[in-house]
């Protein structure tokens, strides 16, 4: 069984920072597919940022240049690291581990989830 507990979230004012980080337990970490998903009052959760190794990862267009995600398969913890954060990046952020085979950028590929953390940007 694997677990992912996220923590880091917080209230912070717009242009701050904020670091997400999600450990997993289990012994596989370096074969999941690590993602960040969020989920804003009243809308659909949505992709944030994955990455498949400490090489390959890709951004929703909203964060890029913003959001930073990085693993470290040592410790089985991922992290995401938001800067320039904006009041519209509001939201319950979800970590999630994955090994279907689905684009990795969709929800369909990770068959593990987090509790959440509740990340709220003022203006």
């Amino acid at each position: 069984q694997v677990q992912l507990v996220e923590s880091g979230g917080g209230l912070v004012q717009a242009g701050g920072s904020l670091r997400l980080s999600c450990a997993v337990s289990g012994r596989t970490f370096s074969t999941y597919a690590m993602g960040w998903f969020r989920q804003a009052p009243g809308k659909e959760r949505e992709f944030v940022a994955t990455s498949r190794s400490a090489s390959t990862t890709y951004y929703a267009d909203s964060v890029k240049g913003r959001f930073t995600i990085s693993r470290d398969n040592a410790k089985n913890t991922v992290y995401l690291q938001m800067n320039s954060l904006k009041p519209e990046d509001t939201a319950v952020y979800y970590c999630a581990a994955g090994s279907r085979f689905a684009p990795i950028t969709t929800m369909r590929a990770y068959e593990y989830w987090g509790q959440g953390t509740q990340v709220t940007v003022s203006s």
